[in-house]
């Protein structure tokens, strides 16, 4: 594996001497531009608007425009130079839960090694300490020409970098969710959590695969072999509007455990009236209940006598 950063935790007074790896890669299919009419390459050139001409790459630079018009230019020596502590030292700032960070600020994943056999057991011993308390550790670094605060946790046995972006970075929610007040009945909140529970069961997050870049090399073959392109198969599809709930949640729970309906009891919810009738409806059907058994006394009653007399 190839690495990423070389550098240093500092925990406390203790230094780990650590490399980090990119712990994931990408698998999309490799495309690139073309001309649509002739399929000729289209490439990007760097162009020098002063000397009007073509540049290699090892000339091009970064530069800032400043709001009056004139421009700095920055090579990659005076990046690197930068007078930044996060730039070689992962600084370990606090521990929080790691419910306190909002996985939306999550970013990317790296892993983290041990530059040598010294900083085994420091490591090690970090390591530990995090599993044993639950939690994660807070820290800054910059990675190539970005400081960002990142999170170190374990995964496997293996110390990971996450790094993050900052708080004032996510945008907020508002006017997203619908505003008014949209009442939930308990007996569809009910569905809804057994329609949950029966989509996860068995479920295995590992045995998902990407169907995007399937069809689409099975595109690609058909282009290369001449043979008609593979079409999508026609589904019925979700419907645009769902006008009753339950009878939804109660479909989908069907077709979640495969085709079998949903238990006798997984009904009932839907038939019963809001929770203040509830009461009322429980009453009248045990005063029902009790209206059809007194005639059965009754009977009993009359016939009871009836040999009494007779002796």
């Amino acid at each position: 594996m190839q690495t990423t950063w070389k550098g240093t935790i500092s925990f406390g007074l203790v230094s780990i001497p650590v490399h980090l790896y990119s712990a994931t890669q990408e698998h999309d299919v490799p495309l690139h531009q073309v001309h649509a009419k002739d399929g000729g390459r289209v490439r990007m050139k760097r162009y020098c608007e002063q000397e009007e001409k073509e540049v290699p790459y090892a000339e091009i630079a970064k530069g800032y425009e400043s709001p009056d018009g004139r421009t700095v230019t920055l090579s990659d020596e005076d990046l690197a130079d930068l007078p930044l502590p996060s730039k070689k030292v992962i600084d370990v700032l606090a521990f929080v839960d790691a419910g306190e960070i909002d996985p939306l600020m999550f970013s990317k994943a790296y892993y983290v090694g041990v530059a040598d056999k010294a900083a085994a057991k420091p490591y090690a011993l970090l390591r530990d300490a995090l599993v044993e308390s639950g939690q994660i550790a807070v820290t800054k670094i910059a990675l190539r020409t970005r400081e960002s605060p990142a999170v170190l946790r374990v995964h496997d046995g293996t110390l990971v970098l996450q790094t993050c972006i900052w708080p004032d970075e996510v945008r907020p929610a508002a006017g997203i969710a619908p505003e008014e007040d949209v009442a939930v009945r308990p007996q569809e909140l009910k569905m809804a959590r057994s329609l949950m529970d029966t989509l996860s069961e068995d479920f295995d997050l590992s045995q998902l695969h990407d169907d995007y870049q399937q069809a689409l090399q099975q595109v690609i073959t058909a282009r290369l072999e001449g043979v008609e392109l593979p079409h999508e198969e026609e589904s019925g599809g979700a419907p645009d509007n769902v006008i009753d709930l339950m009878e939804a949640l109660r479909s989908s729970l069907k077709q979640a455990r495969g085709g079998r309906a949903p238990a006798a009891a997984a009904p009932e919810p839907e038939e019963q009236p809001a929770p203040r009738k509830r009461a009322a409806t429980k009453r009248t059907t045990a005063a029902g209940a009790a209206g059809r058994a007194a005639p059965a006394k009754k009977t009993t009653t009359r016939k009871s006598p009836t040999p009494r007399k007779a002796s």
